[in-house]
């Protein structure tokens, strides 16, 4: 039987720090791959991969569309495309933005339930609002493992809070316990492969091309609202993730509550 050979990792404000230790404490021969979207602004030009190369012992580089992952590697969503994952090859997407972001976190972890839930890997690490939350709920619901830092260790609490009142993480583990953890994890057989839903499998096609989405797509797995949209103005479907809300428009731009709030109460 096959080990746990994919770890996606997401994280936002306070993620640079956390990102580098992690770097740092992972082994030369880690046996798997290693996906991680940060939320970087389009104009942002970072040198985010040499940092992570220089921290630790595993390569880092920007993820180009349609190459095959190896493991003992670590790919970073570059700016303004969703990091998403299809069989053996990352892809880019240019789907709309999730949470007023892209790259966002969750379409990243829901590309990875689909594409290989019981080998999965899903970690949510500090930040703001509540990005990550529904992407860990999509890898449980897959068969794979969840994590999530431990709030009170964490810079930025709010994201690691939100994914632990939304569902109940296989893990939660302070940062520095994090290195040694994956290490762990990925050294498990995979277990029992898990058929995912129909609609984790649409949400992924919309944030790699938006085409999916349509009024009459989005009628089949989500309840009309009578809220609209902050991006477009455009009629919500109301979602359901276990114990977590969200929402997202024909155009498919998403949000979670939390963060659905927070732009109306900044308006």
């Amino acid at each position: 039987m096959a080990n746990r050979d994919i770890v996606a990792i997401g994280t936002s404000a306070g993620g640079f720090e956390a990102l580098l230790f992690l770097a740092k404490g992972f082994h030369k021969d880690f046996p798997a791959s290693i996906l991680v979207t940060i939320h970087l602004p389009l104009q942002f030009r970072s040198s985010l991969d040499e940092m992570l190369t220089r921290a630790g012992p595993l390569p880092a580089t920007f993820a180009n569309g349609g190459e095959v992952k190896k493991n003992g590697r670590i790919y970073i969503a570059p700016p303004g495309r969703h990091l998403l994952i299809d069989g053996e090859q990352l892809s880019l997407g240019t789907g709309p933005r999730e949470n007023n972001a892209r790259p966002a976190i969750d379409p990243m972890l829901r590309s990875v339930a689909v594409c290989c839930g019981n080998r999965a890997v899903g970690v949510v690490l500090t930040g703001t609002l509540g990005d990550g939350a529904s992407g860990l709920w999509a890898i449980n619901q897959a068969g794979g493992l969840t994590v999530v830092q431990d709030p009170k260790d964490a810079a930025f609490p709010e994201m690691p809070q939100t994914a632990l009142r939304r569902m109940d993480p296989d893990h939660v583990a302070a940062l520095q316990d994090m290195p040694k953890l994956l290490h762990s994890l990925v050294h498990q057989p995979a277990g029992t492969p898990i058929a995912v839903p129909d609609n984790l499998r649409y949400e992924v096609e919309i944030a790699r091309s938006g085409r999916a989405s349509s009024m009459n797509g989005v009628d089949w797995f989500g309840a009309r609202s009578t809220l609209t949209c902050p991006d477009c103005g455009g009629l919500m479907w109301e979602l359901k993730d276990g114990a977590l809300s969200r929402f997202r428009c024909h155009v498919g731009h998403a949000y979670t509550e939390e963060t659905f709030t927070s732009v109306l109460t900044s308006a």
